[in-house]
């Protein structure tokens, strides 16, 4: 079963593990229906905002949705050499745009969602903000990042760190036509 599928399986079964409707759902995220069924029957690769999103109102953390059943403390990884854990949003051309690879996979407890995520660039108009609870820690290991955050733009180097709250409509993308390369840690109260 590919991730991307088990995305998906995930969330159905959450959702109706606690006998929610997909209508109530998207009534509780402010998500539309057509977008949970796409998401559920996974031809959706969304962004985190969303998840976060479905996350909240499923009352689950955000990595549950990617975890194994294990819970293993400590969790110890690293960057090089690891494998697609996520591939999540799609770009015009069909192509990922985003993909995730969770460090904090096999910790069931955590309070925090740390990824190394690779952002390829997105054409101009794809460039739209999302909002969602808490709050996001961002440091640039590679490449320039772009971050929309409210009224303001940044442009961030390797080395530079940016930290937020996400409840503020934000975009975080590549800042030209290079492949950006973050470290995320993202918490949701």
């Amino acid at each position: 079963m590919s991730t991307q599928h088990k995305l998906g399986t995930r969330i159905r079964a959450f959702r109706e593990e606690r006998k929610i409707s997909r209508e109530t759902l998207a009534e509780n995220t402010g998500l539309t229906v057509e977008f949970l069924t796409s998401l559920e029957e996974n031809d959706l690769y969304p962004t985190i905002g969303p998840l976060q999103k479905v996350a909240r109102a499923l009352g689950v953390r955000l990595g549950t949705f990617m975890d194994d059943e294990i819970t293993r403390d400590p969790i110890i990884g690293g960057l090089g050499g690891q494998s697609r854990d996520l591939a999540m949003h799609r770009g015009r051309g069909g192509g990922e745009s985003y993909i995730y690879h969770s460090l904090g996979k096999g910790k069931s407890d955590r309070n925090m969602e740390p990824f190394h995520i690779e952002i390829l660039p997105d054409p101009a108009d794809d460039r739209k903000t999302s909002s969602h609870q808490g709050e996001e820690f961002i440091l640039v290991l590679k490449g320039e990042l772009l971050v929309v955050y409210g009224r303001e733009t940044h442009i961030l180097k390797a080395g530079q760190t940016i930290y937020y709250n996400s409840i503020v409509p934000h975009y975080v993308g590549a800042a030209n036509d290079e492949p950006v390369e973050i470290l995320a840690v993202m918490y949701n109260p």
